[in-house]
C-alpha cells in the first residue's frame, strides 16, 4: 500500500525564551509573515517564553500585530528566564521550601487545545534545552539562536550579539575618556556568562589595555603590575573589560544571586568591584569599578542584528516547509545552516584559546591576566 500523505501543516506557535535580546521582534515579524504570506498558515505567539507555554497564554499574530517592530528591542512576546517546564515551582511545602514539578504533560495539554503542529523556539541554550525536553515529550521544534554571549554551540553568530558589542564598546569609549582625565584605573564589568566573546570584541575594539576572560584565569600580580608599569611610562590611567564569568588563578568565580527555579540559576556578577578593591590596595592607585548590566540588553538592533534575525527566522519558516523539524537554524561561512536542536542543549560555546582574537590581543601587548 502506499504511504500516506503526512498531514498539512496547518498552525504554529512561536516563543521567545531567555534573556531579552535585540533582534527578537525581527524574527517574530518574519516568522509571523513568511507563514502567513508563503505558507498560509497560522502563527499564534506564545506569551512570557515557556512560562506562557505552561500557562496557556497565547493568542493569534497577525500581519498587523507584527508591523512596525522590526526596529524595536526586546520581545513584544515577553519572556522569563526562570520557567522551566521539568522542574515549575508550583506552591511552597510546609517547611517553607519550595515545591518543584515536571509539568511537560501540561504543556502539551496546551499545545493540543491550541491545535498547534509545531513550535518555533527563539532563544539561547537554555531555551534550546527547553526545546530538547518538549521534543522528547513529542512536541516538534524548530530554534532560532539567540544570545547576546554568543555562546551557541555550532554557530558562528548569534543575532543581538552584534548589537550588544557596540553598546558596550560604547560604554567604554565613555569610561576610557573619564579614566584619562582623572588618572584613574577604570574596571567595566560586561555580561557573557562563561564565555568572554562580548568582553573580548567590546574590549578590542575599545582599546582596552586589560581584558580579563572567562577561558583565562588571571593572575592578580599579573594585572596590578601591568598597572604599575603604564603608570611609571606616564600612562596614568588603565582601562580594564572584565568578564562577570572572569576568574582569579585557584579562585571562583562571583556571584551575585541563585535564582529559584531557574533552568540556569546561577547569576555572575560582582568581578569588577572585588578586582577595584584589590588593585587599589596593592598598587595604590585610584580605581573605580562599573557593571554595565542590563543596558547591554537593550536599545534598538543595529543594522546586522536585524538583517541576520530576519535570516535566521526565514531559513526557520523554510524548515518549518520542508518538515526539517526538531533542529536549530546555524551560520557557518556566512550561510545558513541547521543543526539537531539536542547538539545544541546543555552546552556552551566558549573562546578557544588558539582564536585569532586572543593572539591579536597578545600582539597588541594587551593584558589577558596570565
Amino acid at each position: 500500500m502506499p504511504h500516506s500523505k503526512p498531514a498539512p501543516i496547518q498552525r504554529i506557535g512561536i516563543l521567545t525564551g531567555g534573556g531579552d535580546c535585540p533582534g527578537l521582534n525581527a524574527v517574530i515579524r518574519v516568522v509571523t509573515r513568511a507563514a502567513i504570506h508563503k505558507l498560509g498558515i497560522e502563527v499564534l505567539g506564545i506569551e512570557d517564553g515557556f512560562l506562557g507555554l505552561i500557562r496557556n497564554r497565547i493568542r493569534h499574530l497577525r500581519d498587523d500585530d507584527v508591523s512596525d517592530i522590526l526596529t524595536r528591542g526586546g520581545t513584544i512576546l515577553c519572556t522569563s528566564n526562570t520557567a522551566d517546564p521539568t522542574r515549575f515551582k508550583t506552591g511552597t511545602g510546609p517547611d517553607g521550601k519550595p515545591i518543584f514539578e515536571n509539568v511537560i504533560d501540561r504543556c502539551i495539554e496546551h499545545v493540543r487545545e491550541n491545535r498547534l503542529d509545531l513550535l518555533v523556539c527563539v532563544g539561547g541554550d537554555g531555551t534550546m534545552s527547553g526545546a530538547s525536553d518538549l521534543i522528547k515529550a513529542g512536541i516538534p521544534c524548530v530554534g532560532v539562536p539567540k544570545t547576546i554571549d554568543n555562546d551557541l554551540m555550532h554557530t558562528e553568530i548569534t543575532f543581538g550579539f552584534t548589537t550588544a558589542v557596540q553598546t558596550a564598546t560604547e560604554c567604554l569609549d565613555r569610561i576610557h575618556t573619564t579614566g584619562s582625565s582623572h588618572h584613574r584605573v577604570m574596571l567595566v564589568e560586561l555580561m557573557g556568562r562563561n564565555a568572554g566573546w562580548l568582553t573580548l570584541h567590546a574590549g578590542l575594539a575599545s582599546g582596552a589595555d586589560v581584558i580579563l576572560l572567562p577561558e583565562i584565569p588571571f593572575d592578580l600580580d599579573v594585572v596590578c603590575d601591568y598597572c604599575l608599569n603604564r603608570n611609571r611610562r606616564g600612562k596614568r590611567f588603565t582601562l580594564l573589560a572584565v568578564a562577570e564569568g572572569a576568574a582569579p588563578k585557584d579562585g571562583t568565580q562571583v556571584v551575585e544571586r541563585l535564582v529559584e527555579g531557574s533552568r540556569d540559576p546561577v547569576r555572575l556578577g560582582g568581578i569588577a568591584q572585588v578586582l577595584s578593591k584589590q588593585i587599589t590596595e596593592k598598587t595604590g592607585l585610584e580605581t573605580r569599578a562599573t557593571i554595565l548590566g542590563h543596558v547591554q540588553r537593550g536599545g534598538t538592533p543595529v543594522a546586522f542584528d536585524r538583517v541576520l534575525a530576519t535570516e535566521f527566522g526565514h531559513r526557520a519558516i523554510s524548515m518549518v516547509a520542508t518538515r526539517d523539524w526538531n533542529h536549530m537554524v546555524v551560520m557557518h561561512g556566512g550561510e545558513t545552516d541547521m543543526v539537531p536542536i539536542e547538539k545544541v542543549a546543555h552546552q556552551q560555546r566558549k573562546i578557544p584559546l588558539e582564536h585569532p582574537l586572543i593572539g591579536m590581543a597578545r600582539a597588541l601587548n594587551v593584558c589577558l591576566g596570565d
